[in-house]
Protein backbone atom coordinates (compact mmCIF):
# COMPACT_ATOMS: atom_id res chain seq x y z
CA UNK A 1 0.00 0.00 0.00
CA UNK A 2 1.05 3.59 -0.63
CA UNK A 3 -0.15 6.87 0.84
CA UNK A 4 0.35 9.73 -1.62
CA UNK A 5 -0.31 13.44 -1.39
CA UNK A 6 0.67 16.33 -3.66
CA UNK A 7 2.40 13.89 -6.02
CA UNK A 8 4.66 12.48 -3.30
CA UNK A 9 4.67 9.10 -1.57
CA UNK A 10 4.23 9.77 2.14
CA UNK A 11 4.21 6.13 3.28
CA UNK A 12 4.63 2.70 1.70
CA UNK A 13 4.23 -0.72 3.29
CA UNK A 14 3.20 -4.31 2.60
CA UNK A 15 2.16 -4.61 6.24
CA UNK A 16 -0.66 -2.14 6.93
CA UNK A 17 -3.38 -2.79 9.50
CA UNK A 18 -6.93 -2.05 8.35
CA UNK A 19 -9.29 -0.66 11.00
CA UNK A 20 -12.66 0.85 10.13
CA UNK A 21 -11.63 1.02 6.45
CA UNK A 22 -8.42 2.96 7.14
CA UNK A 23 -4.98 1.55 6.39
CA UNK A 24 -2.61 2.15 9.29
CA UNK A 25 1.03 2.23 8.16
CA UNK A 26 3.88 1.21 10.49
CA UNK A 27 5.71 4.32 11.71
CA UNK A 28 8.97 3.18 10.10
CA UNK A 29 7.26 3.11 6.67
CA UNK A 30 6.24 6.78 6.88
CA UNK A 31 8.60 9.43 5.47
CA UNK A 32 8.93 11.55 8.60
CA UNK A 33 10.45 14.47 6.68
CA UNK A 34 6.93 15.29 5.42
CA UNK A 35 5.34 15.32 8.91
CA UNK A 36 4.92 18.38 11.11
CA UNK A 37 3.60 18.44 14.67
CA UNK A 38 0.00 19.48 15.22
CA UNK A 39 -1.85 20.37 18.40
CA UNK A 40 -5.05 18.77 17.09
CA UNK A 41 -6.36 15.68 18.92
CA UNK A 42 -9.51 13.57 18.89
CA UNK A 43 -10.93 10.82 21.07
CA UNK A 44 -12.39 7.48 20.02
CA UNK A 45 -14.30 5.51 22.67
CA UNK A 46 -12.70 2.20 21.74
CA UNK A 47 -9.30 3.21 20.27
CA UNK A 48 -8.36 6.04 22.63
CA UNK A 49 -6.84 9.47 22.04
CA UNK A 50 -5.49 10.26 18.56
CA UNK A 51 -2.72 12.73 17.88
CA UNK A 52 -2.28 14.37 14.49
CA UNK A 53 0.49 15.52 12.17
CA UNK A 54 0.24 17.91 9.25
CA UNK A 55 1.83 17.07 5.91
CA UNK A 56 4.20 19.48 4.18
CA UNK A 57 5.28 18.66 0.62
CA UNK A 58 7.01 21.12 -1.70
CA UNK A 59 5.86 24.04 0.45
CA UNK A 60 2.19 22.96 0.44
CA UNK A 61 0.59 22.08 3.77
CA UNK A 62 -2.22 19.64 4.49
CA UNK A 63 -3.20 20.33 8.11
CA UNK A 64 -3.87 17.39 10.42
CA UNK A 65 -3.82 14.89 7.52
CA UNK A 66 -2.15 12.06 9.45
CA UNK A 67 -3.17 10.57 12.77
CA UNK A 68 -1.83 7.99 15.19
CA UNK A 69 -2.49 6.60 18.65
CA UNK A 70 0.44 6.91 21.05
CA UNK A 71 -1.22 4.67 23.62
CA UNK A 72 -4.25 2.97 22.08
CA UNK A 73 -6.69 1.08 24.23
CA UNK A 74 -6.26 -2.70 24.37
CA UNK A 75 -8.94 -3.25 21.71
CA UNK A 76 -6.81 -1.28 19.23
CA UNK A 77 -3.35 -2.42 20.33
CA UNK A 78 -2.52 -3.50 16.76
CA UNK A 79 -2.36 0.14 15.58
CA UNK A 80 0.18 1.34 18.12
CA UNK A 81 3.08 3.02 16.29
CA UNK A 82 1.02 3.21 13.06
CA UNK A 83 -0.21 6.20 11.03
CA UNK A 84 -3.40 6.62 9.01
CA UNK A 85 -4.23 9.39 6.55
CA UNK A 86 -7.17 11.43 5.27
CA UNK A 87 -7.93 14.92 3.88
CA UNK A 88 -7.01 14.24 0.27
CA UNK A 89 -4.26 11.69 0.88
CA UNK A 90 -4.69 8.82 -1.60
CA UNK A 91 -4.19 5.35 -0.15
CA UNK A 92 -4.01 2.38 -2.51
CA UNK A 93 -1.89 -0.22 -4.23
Amino acid sequence: MKATWNGTVIAESDDTVVVEGNHYFPADSVHAEFLRDSAYTTHCPWKGDASYKSLVVDGAENPDAAWYYRAPKDAAAQIKNHYAFWRGVTVGD
